[in-house]
């Protein structure tokens, strides 16, 4: 079974719910880019506009080429989507196969996904008492029961733990001697680029990498993903998707964020200095344990028997949003997310916790 549950983000409801405009509200649950989209990102979509006229690209012709030069890979080893949710939709009925096995806690799109398409799927449920580090030997035996796909996230979402290039290969080794497809989830591999698979994915083959644009380039309106995959996996998974999934905008949008090295420079110094700040402040609190973390999202856990659910209401009495965490498989009522923000949304949160715990 999968665990039913609402994403963070969903801060139009919220709003609603508390008689406020989203404006109002502090939202720590969506982890977006704190600095927002690109000024370049905002000209390129202006500039767009008249060609709303035609119907989009349905090659993503520029935007494959732009991402091809950023990572070094051929187009053809490119799919592009409306968001990374899409492939995660459209894999099921692309791979061979009826079971999974998910590394967990993760993504809960990914059963969802398998549901719809009838597949059967288990849990490879990490500790948080090992910092969810998978014991690859555990891993080698249950990847021999028989399973089709390997659904992997990394870094890891909620944990943000960033698994080491080689570990990702030695899972992908297991992967390929027992028959198994990774599908390896590089959603917030931005703020940690040198880490990424995707090579190895397409060099070995017997893999699929999905990324996703709304995160680090802060346009999750827009909906915009890829995968990278070898080239008869990429072409079967071009064929299932819809046409003209991904507009105009989007596609305009995903060049122009690819440009802007500046911005995207200042994206990753501001989140790993914030931070850090977080995490200091945060171990200040003796009922909080915070998780190591590679991303722009902390996981933190409530040791005093405060339930995340709990602490959430509080805190949204204070205009703040933060990610529940007790609904996905292999955690506790007691963990929630946060997002790295601004400098002054970061403090603001602290001031609301140190009301919650005085």
């Amino acid at each position: 079974m999968y665990r039913n549950h609402d994403h963070g983000g969903n801060i139009f409801d919220v709003a609603q719910q508390l008689g406020l405009a989203p404006s109002e509200i502090a939202d720590f649950s969506a982890s977006i880019n704190p600095l927002g989209l690109s000024p370049m990102v905002k000209k390129a979509i202006v500039s767009a506009l008249d060609s709303l006229v035609h119907y989009p690209d349905n090659g993503h012709r520029e935007l494959k080429q732009a991402l091809a030069d950023h990572h070094g890979l051929s187009p053809a080893n490119l799919v592009i989507a409306n968001g990374s949710t899409e492939l995660i939709y459209n894999l099921p009925a692309t791979l061979h196969g009826r079971r999974a096995l998910i590394i967990s806690p993760s993504f809960s799109e990914y059963a969802r996904a398998l549901a719809r398409h009838q597949w059967e799927w288990h849990h490879f449920t990490l500790s948080p008492e090992n910092n969810f580090l998978p014991d690859l030997k555990l891993l080698e035996q249950a990847l021999y029961r028989g399973y089709d796909a390997l659904y992997l996230c990394n870094p890891s979402n909620p944990g943000g733990v960033l698994y080491p290039r080689q570990t990702i290969e030695q899972i992908h080794g297991l992967c390929i001697a027992s028959g198994t497809v990774l599908v390896l989830d590089e959603a917030f591999m931005d703020f940690c680029e040198d880490a990424s698979a995707k090579h190895i994915i397409v060099r070995r083959d017997n893999g699929i990498v999905l990324r996703s644009m709304t995160k680090f380039f802060g346009i999750p309106g827009l909906r915009l993903g890829y995968a990278v995959s070898g080239t008869d996996l990429a072409e079967r998974l071009n064929e299932t998707g819809v046409p003209w999934s991904v507009n105009t905008l989007a596609q305009a949008a995903g060049v122009a964020a690819l440009k802007d090295s500046e911005h995207n420079r200042q994206t990753i110094s501001h989140v790993r200095r914030e931070r850090d700040f977080l995490v200091d402040s945060l171990s200040g609190f003796s009922h909080l344990k915070v998780y190591p973390s590679h991303t722009n999202f902390l996981l933190v856990e409530i040791t005093n028997g405060m339930t995340s659910s709990e602490l959430k209401n509080r805190l949204l009495q204070q205009r703040i949003m933060i990610r529940d965490c007790s609904s996905f498989e292999g955690l506790s009522p007691f963990f929630f997310r946060i997002a790295i923000r601004t400098t002054e949304e970061n403090k603001r949160l602290l001031a609301a916790l140190k009301n919650t715990y005085p």
